[in-house]
């Protein structure tokens, strides 16, 4: 519960911080000075300010104001309102979006603008209050920093500040069990800013996470979808993926891998999911792209990979059996994370590839070589193979496959590749020989406007 008595706010001046003006957005610093010469409050706020203090580049620079949505538009022409549950004001530069929110108030206190289920959950809030009430809203204490546009001052309400020095991750209040309940995604985000932060979560934050962790059923599989690329594709997906095993979080994510990876008595699904997303943070340090899709693919091999091999066992064919394995997956995960039907397709693609890249007579290879999909496939094949789960010589096949000329490419094949089929020559067709007339007959057969036989065919051929 939070605190019935608003506390005094620690205000830091200028010269004791180290949050400088030219290390936020410019545009960001555009919004906060529009609105304080409007006459308004205007504060940067939360992981800003936080990743600021710590040193790190901030994603993004959020501001909270008392200004309501509607005045915060009749500021800013390039703005636009969003949200049902909190609403917000986007005011867009480009390609770069600063989100302004107004102060929030108590939703204890707002009437029809709330609306909170019998557990607790918090639906609808859009009542508004003081920077006080505001700061103490927000989930954990490093998030409920403010930054001052007015006099550049730091102001911190629920000791924010003293928490980053210790490297905690504290929820505010002191009930973290009615603050899960008011939105489960902070178990979530507990996770998420603890392995980005290297912070450890408060002992008394940590505790009721696993017997909580199935009000995550709640939350709709939109928003879990948002929550899990923040989770995976933030640098440190494979500490996240321990942490929310830990917790109990992973199950609630993706039930159907969670249950393979309990029970098998084979270390290689843990050890694939692991070299996944092992691979997915070295190529996010390192500044390369990465994609949903194969993020997911590995997620959910596993279940795909047992239901594929059953489906083969009851004699399915092989395309037949992938397909129907993948659909049966994939379908059920949409009940819990909704992956995007942009990202689902590609997914099941490289699912597909698998068994298509065992196959390596006749043209297939080619084929498959120039299919926009392959990398990726390919990709995966390596993950499957390092993990154990596939013959490590079939990798190599194909990473050599990739690099020889195409001369060599025949060889790889056997030179079936070179090797065309033949066409059988069709034989033109012609009429039988005519009997000999006699008489008239004959004259008359004899008559040049007749056709003394058929012409050959000139249609197609039929293999």
């Amino acid at each position: 519960m939070l605190p019935d008595t608003l506390p005094e706010p620690l205000i830091v001046p200028r010269p004791e911080h180290t949050i400088s003006r030219a290390n936020i957005s410019p545009n960001a610093l555009k919004v906060l000075n529009r609105l304080k010469q409007a006459g308004f409050q205007a504060y940067l706020v939360g992981g800003g300010v936080r990743d600021l203090l710590l040193g790190h580049e901030p994603k993004d620079f959020d501001i909270a104001t008392d200004a309501t949505p509607e005045e915060v538009r009749d500021v800013f022409r390039n703005c636009r309102l969003i949200g049902r549950r909190f609403r917000l004001a986007h005011v867009f530069f480009g390609r770069e979006i600063v989100e302004v929110a107004t102060f929030r108030g108590s939703h204890a206190e707002g009437g029809s603008e709330t609306q909170v289920t019998e557990q607790g959950m918090i639906l609808r809030d859009n009542v508004y209050g003081s920077i006080t009430e505001d700061a103490l809203r927000r989930d954990f204490t490093v998030n409920a920093l403010y930054y001052n546009i007015a006099d550049f001052s730091l102001v911190d309400y629920a000791g924010g500040l003293a928490d980053i020095e210790q490297g905690c991750l504290r929820l505010i209040g002191d009930d973290p069990v009615a603050r899960y309940r008011e939105d489960p995604v902070r178990m979530l985000r507990a996770v998420r800013f603890a392995c980005k932060l290297g912070f450890v979560i408060d002992p008394d934050c940590a505790a009721p996470i696993r017997d909580l962790a199935e009000l995550l059923g709640e939350i709709s599989p939109a928003r879990l979808f948002e929550e899990t690329l923040k989770l995976f594709h933030g640098g440190f997906a494979l500490q996240a993926f321990e942490k929310l095993r830990h917790h109990d979080l992973f199950a609630q994510l993706f039930p159907e891998t969670d249950a393979c990876l309990a029970r098998q008595d084979h270390d290689f699904p843990i050890t694939f999911v692991s070299r996944g997303l092992d691979n997915t943070d070295r190529r996010i340090l390192e500044g390369k792209p990465v994609a949903p899709a194969f993020l997911f693919a590995v997620l959910l091999w596993e279940p795909v990979r047992l239901r594929y091999r059953a489906l083969l066992g009851e004699g399915m064919a092989s395309a037949e059996a992938m397909a129907l394995a993948a659909h049966e997956v994939a379908s059920a995960q949409q009940r819990r994370v909704a992956i995007q039907k942009r990202f689902a397709l590609p997914m099941r693609e490289i699912w597909a590839m698998q068994p298509q890249l065992e196959r390596r007579q006749g043209k297939r290879p080619l084929v498959l070589l120039s299919h926009p999909r392959f990398r990726a496939a390919y990709d995966f094949l390596l993950l499957r193979a390092e993990a154990g789960e596939t013959d490590p010589e079939l990798a190599q096949w194909w990473a050599r496959f990739q690099e020889v000329d195409a001369a060599e490419r025949v060889k790889m094949l056997g030179g079936s590749a070179a090797r065309k089929r033949k066409r059988r020559k069709r034989k033109p067709k012609t009429e039988p020989a005519a009997k000999p007339v006699a008489g008239k007959d004959a004259a008359a057969a004899s008559d040049t406007d007749a056709p003394t036989s058929v012409p050959p065919s000139t249609g197609p051929a039929h293999d």
